[in-house]
């Protein structure tokens, strides 16, 4: 690897951090200032916000026809943020989970990676599949902010009628200056993330590694980095609400909105390849699910359940490696995996819920 492309991962590392700070200040302010609460603003600004990388990715293979790329690099990055992310910022600091996610976000979240498997059966992502994922984008932000502002509208009420006297160009001011630092933090996510993927993208080919296998671990990961800025900085900072929420909040609109556009604009759709469907979407689909029993036990992710989610992660890479090379360890580590590791994981899961839904 050459000093130049060292240079450039630095720099975009560092831009990441910086964008991830201002991202999660400036958004804090908002949600006081709207009436929205740091969840909301999770799921909504900074998820949206901090997955323009995939949307620019995706939507970039979807028009010059590399389909491969555009859907893996959104199916890896839904596996990437719920086991790498939310696994890292759990053994930061465990995780406070907020009811809500697990009554309505995670379940959505799960909707929408069966959505995925159910719609690219035929082979791709069509138009009118763009314009019915596009929808549900929209119309899920439309209800969640309607409903953090009716759920908060007393509360925010009674502030109101009690101002003082410069109160209102305080807020005002502080309320521009939020937002400048929220787009002042997705810019440099953006340019980051970009300036990072190029480095490892130019790191992974000097090691001989495919473009397929390159998209959906390599570039899935880079244009998720700002979704780790941006999680981790808000749970050092105390922000959990934030830190969860944007992880959901993002796989939601990878899957909805940014498959979507990508529908849309690509002139023939955007192809889902076979092995994608037999393996990657399973796999996302499972860890959603696995989302339920973790979040719903004590309503936290602890420092040891994110290191199962970092070692699992660890896993999905290895396999997605040794397959690539077609590894003579290749039939045995996946025997270990389907007969031991993903069975004894299932029951402990189950057992951990069910014991926690008793208590």
């Amino acid at each position: 690897m050459s000093a130049g492309t060292l240079t450039l991962g630095i720099a975009g590392l560092v831009l990441l951090v910086g964008g991830g700070e201002l991202l999660v200040r400036g958004a804090s302010k908002i949600a006081v200032a709207a009436g929205l609460s740091p969840l909301v603003v999770g799921l909504t600004v900074v998820a949206f916000g901090t997955s323009a990388p995939e949307l620019a990715v995706s939507s970039q293979a979807a028009l010059s026809g590399r389909a491969d790329l555009a859907i893996g690099n959104v199916v890896g990055s839904n596996i990437f943020n719920v086991l790498f992310i939310l696994g890292l910022s759990a053994v930061i600091t465990p995780l406070a989970v907020h009811t809500r996610l697990v009554r309505r976000e995670i379940p959505l979240m799960i909707g929408s990676a069966v959505l995925l498997l159910v719609l690219g059966l035929d082979g791709g992502i069509g138009r009118w599949d763009g314009v019915l994922l596009l929808a549900g984008a929209v119309g899920y932000a439309a209800w969640t902010v309607r409903a953090s502002r009716r759920e908060t509208g007393e509360a925010r009420a009674a502030e109101e009628r009690a101002p003082g006297p410069e109160s209102g160009t305080v807020e005002r001011t502080g309320l521009l200056l939020a937002g400048v630092s929220v787009l002042a933090g997705l810019a440099l996510l953006v340019l980051g993330a970009r300036w990072l993927v190029d480095a490892a993208v130019g790191a992974a080919r000097s090691l001989g590694v495919d473009e397929f296998t390159i998209g959906v671990t390599i570039v899935a990961a880079g244009t998720s980095l700002p979704e780790v800025a941006a999680s981790v900085i808000a749970a050092v900072r105390g922000q959990r609400d934030i830190a969860v929420g944007n992880v959901v909040g993002s796989n939601l609109f990878n899957v909805l909105g940014i498959l979507g556009a990508a529908g849309l604009m690509a002139p023939e759709g955007v192809g889902v390849a076979a092995e994608i469907l037999r393996f990657d979407v399973p796999v996302m689909i499972a860890v959603s699910v696995a989302c339920l029993p973790i979040l719903f036990t004590g309503w936290t992710i602890s420092r040891l359940e994110g290191l199962v989610f970092l070692a699992y992660y660890g896993a999905y890479v290895a396999y997605l490696l040794l397959a690539q090379q077609a590894h003579a360890v290749l039939p045995a580590f996946s025997r270990t995996m389907w007969l031991f590791v993903l069975p004894v994981t299932a029951i402990v899961l189950a057992m951990t819920a069910w014991r926690s839904a008793r208590s």
